[in-house]
């Protein structure tokens, strides 16, 4: 049986039923000391004392049988009332230890529901309680958590293929016309006109693409599951985001403060974790100033390894920066007039990092910037892992 914590309806029920049991007690011992007033004690008479008269030797033995008998009830009274002390005590204990198993046994098939439950995941809801026994409150209960697992499924199902279908059947318009206007271009001589839009378009087409896929990763972020789990450096990752993005840090002339460590591994999916160490970098580096800096680092324990990016600039507020997890929130008009930003970068990161049971963590540095900080669960051993 499970230790019963303070405050849970397990420790209501213990006390529900010890105050019960300890109620019937106090009553049963009630009446016993009541009814033990009709009891009668019977005294051998003393010989009458010399010298006396029969009439008042007889008064003078009656008094003492009376006061005897006075002293003999008195005695009891007080012995029972000290056994009856002593048994309430000894039924307080009871009394709470019976309450205790009672609420252990009412209360188990709750405990295995709970534990049940607490196993189903995104990745497994295909599993059920499947309560058996007679058709009680807790099979009810049981049933139902089955059908509302049962219509979960049927929905993440539907997201899946969702997820699946929509990466060819949206993106092949998009194909189609990047090939039209290709072709528009091809013809001898075009228009001036002609390339101009061409070229407009072609930027378009590219930021709707690339919405597109951050819709993709987030939803696969969200209602997809992660069968592919692998050990993953965050370290290698930082570092191939920074290589990859190497000319437009130089653009912006940033400063990079590199403190990024091999050893912080993780277990996960290197696609979705890739793109989440990607967008922390791009976040750093879109939503900059021009000859700013930016500092990334690595760090790991047994439980957790953690990827932080720090950025300066002006002070900002704490509540707009909390909502910079959900699509498209911007903080101010100098952070949204970035051509490459699709206003759901730090929403597909709080999404991945969600996903793999981490933590995101979006401060207002008080000199300025911001630090966005995602710690996923360690990958014990895996620091000797080559990839």
């Amino acid at each position: 049986m499970g230790k019963l914590r303070s405050g849970t309806i397990g420790r209501r029920f213990t006390i529900l039923y010890a105050a019960g049991f300890l109620g019937s007690g106090v009553l049963l011992l009630a009446l016993t000391y009541l009814m033990s007033g009709t009891r009668v004690t019977s005294i051998a008479p003393e010989q009458p004392r010399p010298g006396q008269s029969g009439l008042a030797a007889a008064e003078q033995q009656i008094r003492d049988l009376e006061r005897q008998l006075s002293d003999v009830h008195g005695q009891q009274d007080h012995q029972l009332l000290v056994g009856s002390l002593i048994a309430l005590v000894v039924m307080v204990g009871v009394s709470l230890l019976l309450g205790r198993v009672l609420a252990g046994r009412v209360l188990r098939p709750l405990r295995l529901i709970t534990a049940a439950t607490r196993r189903i995941s995104a990745e497994n809801l295909h599993q059920r309680l499947a309560v058996a026994g007679p058709v009680d409150e807790v099979k009810e209960l049981a049933d139902t958590v089955d059908g509302l697992l049962e219509r979960l499924e049927a929905s993440f199902a539907a997201q899946r293929r969702f997820v699946g279908n929509a990466s060819h059947e949206l993106r092949t318009p998009l194909a189609t016309m990047r090939a039209s206007l290709d072709v528009a271009v091809a013809k001898p001589e075009p228009a001036a006109q002609t390339v101009a839009l061409a070229g407009r378009l072609r930027t378009e087409l590219d930021r709707v693409d690339h919405l597109l896929d951050g819709f993709l990763v987030l939803a696969r972020a969200q209602y997809g599951t992660l069968a592919d789990r692998t050990p993953v450096s965050l370290g290698e990752l930082a570092r191939q985001a920074l290589t990859a993005r190497a000319a437009d840090i130089a653009a912006k002339t940033l400063t990079v403060d590199d403190e990024v460590r091999p050893n912080a591994w993780t277990r996960g999916s290197p696609a979705l974790l890739s793109r989440m160490v990607e967008n922390m970098v791009d976040n750093a580096i879109v939503h900059n100033q021009e000859s700013g800096w930016i500092r990334i680092s690595t760090e790991h324990d047994h439980t957790e390894a953690r990827l932080v990016v720090e950025t300066g600039g002006r002070v900002l507020d704490q509540g707009q920066v909390d909502r910079l997890t959900q699509p498209f929130e911007r903080l101010g008009a100098d952070r949204t007039g970035s051509e490459g930003s699709s206003g759901l970068g730090l929403s597909i990161v709080a999404a991945i990092v969600a996903a793999h049971g981490g933590r995101l963590a979006l401060l207002a540095r008080p000199e300025g910037g911001l630090c966005v900080a995602a710690a996923l669960p360690s990958a014990a051993g895996s620091e000797g892992v080559t990839r």
